[in-house]
């Protein structure tokens, strides 16, 4: 047994060592301008990208999502995926469409070919020709002017009344990994795989608006405006809130952002946003700046979302490994439309409503959870949806069930006998009942692949969650946390697949995990 134990450890470790030397990620560097302009609902900009090829192979031409054109008509695969789906087309009721242009690519200077995809459907990506090959180790610099007619809100980017959410907005070059390039439409169900990059955004609109981005506002006094205000709001969160006011009412300004080593930029801005601020301190001692966004309403349950931002951070550390960002967001977008909300790297939006505050945490603790499991675990989300949403369900359901003995799924219908129990024993009565709801279809199934959104959630979200607690409680949760928490350390800021989860997994519990594994593809309750 101890032979056969070392063998097993032995080779685990080599394939992991195999695994980390032939793994690559390329690198980019962003520079991007932006315009808002409120009246026309549009946005108008250009970026700069130093690209560099860190993969083995000489590169021709290089993808680009120019996701705006999803929104563009109705034979967009964006469009088809939800009009497929009942309970999801009636959202397109009344929308705006949205589109982008005012493309023009340049390569080291020199203007590129570009070639539309061979899928009509797929309007929303590019191919761009470089003018000379890209080897290994080189890096080009790519230069475009774009302009964006912003939706209606109906799928992550929009407006809705004088609020805008500028997301996948920008041109983006796909991933390109070792299984070559992931090029693919935008989709409502279904989200993204992108690669690390460095960003400077250069965000201008009206004064009077309120801005939540990716990443460190680098204006000062703009920033200390924020800060001052925020922290009066709360600690007197049951007072009118203090509201930002621009010292002139009319023209405009410039923010600058900062952000390194994230797979994506977002950004939100309405007018008269209630701003809450506070710090973390982590366990390391590292302060993190904490700032919530909401609508200036009465009795509304985000005078305490700072807290909950605060907590989500705090727990998540705690079990997975250390938040690395110098911020974490959370803002209030349109209620009742699109999902309950959508994760960028730190920021999320959220649009579930806030009837209790169990709800409400638990929607921004999954958000903020997303800069785990998305932003600092970049997997590829569209193919192995279960790697971060399930992931991110199992540590949810672990706060909601310490916090409050409760849980997203099950809700109201949860017996009060269970609700006094430890949370241990709670989560156990709670994966007990889910372990007996219907879930058909096997967990690594591509997000595209699902026939409904209720099915994609309940298999992506609560059947993973199920199956990570079969392993916890084989081996005992301090070892499935220490085992998750070394998968953190391995695997941050790069690109897990599934294998490299397994061999990490195997490799900290010194046990081989191919039957566990092989539920993955199972149909049907475990």
């Amino acid at each position: 047994m101890q032979k056969y134990i070392l063998i097993l450890l032995l080779s685990t470790l080599s394939f992991s060592i195999f695994a980390q030397e032939n793994y690559f990620q390329q690198k980019l560097t962003y520079n991007i301008d932006v315009t808002l302009n409120d009246k026309e609902k549009s946005l108008k900009g250009f970026e700069t990208i130093v690209y560099k090829n860190n993969s083995p192979s000489t590169l021709d031409f290089i993808w680009f999502h120019i996701w705006p054109n999803a929104y563009k008509n109705e034979s967009t695969a964006l469009f088809q995926q939800i009009r497929n789906d009942t309970s999801r087309k009636e959202k397109l009721k009344n929308v705006s469409y949205g589109s982008i242009d005012g493309l023009g690519f340049k390569v080291n200077g020199k203007l590129a070919e570009t070639k539309a995809h061979p899928n009509p459907q797929y309007i929303d990506i590019v191919k761009v020709m470089l003018p000379a090959p890209l080897k290994s180790g080189d890096s080009v610099t790519i230069t475009t002017g774009f302009n964006v007619k912003l939706p209606s809100y109906f799928s992550r980017s929009g407006y809705s009344g004088t609020e805008f959410m500028a997301t996948q907005w920008y041109p983006k070059p796909a991933v390109f990994d070792r299984d070559g390039w992931h090029e693919f439409p935008y989709l409502d169900m279904g989200e993204f795989y992108s690669e690390y990059a460095d960003y400077k955004v250069n965000i201008t609109l009206p004064t009077n608006y309120v801005v939540g981005a990716t990443g460190v506002m680098q204006n000062a006094d703009e920033l200390a405006a924020y800060k001052s205000i925020g922290a009066k709001n709360t600690a007197a969160r049951n007072n009118k809130p203090a509201l930002y006011r621009a010292k002139s009412s009319s023209g405009t300004k410039t923010l600058t952002y900062l952000i390194n080593d994230v797979p994506d930029f977002a950004w939100f801005a309405d007018q008269d946003l209630v701003i809450q601020y506070d710090t973390i301190k982590l366990a390391s001692g590292k302060v993190v700046d904490a700032f919530s966004y909401y609508h200036n309403k009465e009795n509304t349950l985000w005078v305490n979302s700072i807290d909950y931002i605060k907590d989500a951070t705090k727990k998540y550390s705690q079990w997975i490994g250390e938040y690395e960002y110098p911020v974490v967001q959370a803002i209030e977008g349109p209620k009742n439309n699109a999902s309950g909300g959508m994760e960028y790297p730190t920021i999320t939006l959220i649009t579930s409503p806030d009837a209790k505050k169990e709800t409400l945490d638990g929607v921004i603790t999954h958000e903020v959870g997303h800069n785990w499991f998305m932003s600092m675990l970049g997997n590829n989300e569209r193919i192995h949806t279960w790697q971060d949403e399930g992931f991110n369900t199992f540590f949810q359901f672990r706060y909601e069930a310490e916090k409050y003995r409760s849980n997203s799924i099950f809700g109201d219908a949860i017996p009060a006998k269970i609700k006094e129990l430890p949370a241990d024993r709670f989560l156990a009565s709670v994966y007990g009942a889910l372990s007996n709801v219907p879930m058909q279809s096997a967990i690594e199934t591509p997000a595209a692949d699902f026939k409904t959104s209720e099915e994609y959630s309940l298999i992506s979200y609560a059947k993973t969650a199920l199956w990570l607690y079969i392993l916890e409680s084989q081996v005992g949760k301090e070892k499935f946390d220490q085992a998750f928490k070394n998968y953190f350390s391995e695997w941050k800021n790069k690109h897990p697949q599934p294998l490299d989860f397994k061999i990490s997994m195997e490799k900290s519990l010194g046990v081989n995990l191919d039957k566990y594994f092989s539920l993955l593809n199972q149909q049907g309750k475990f």
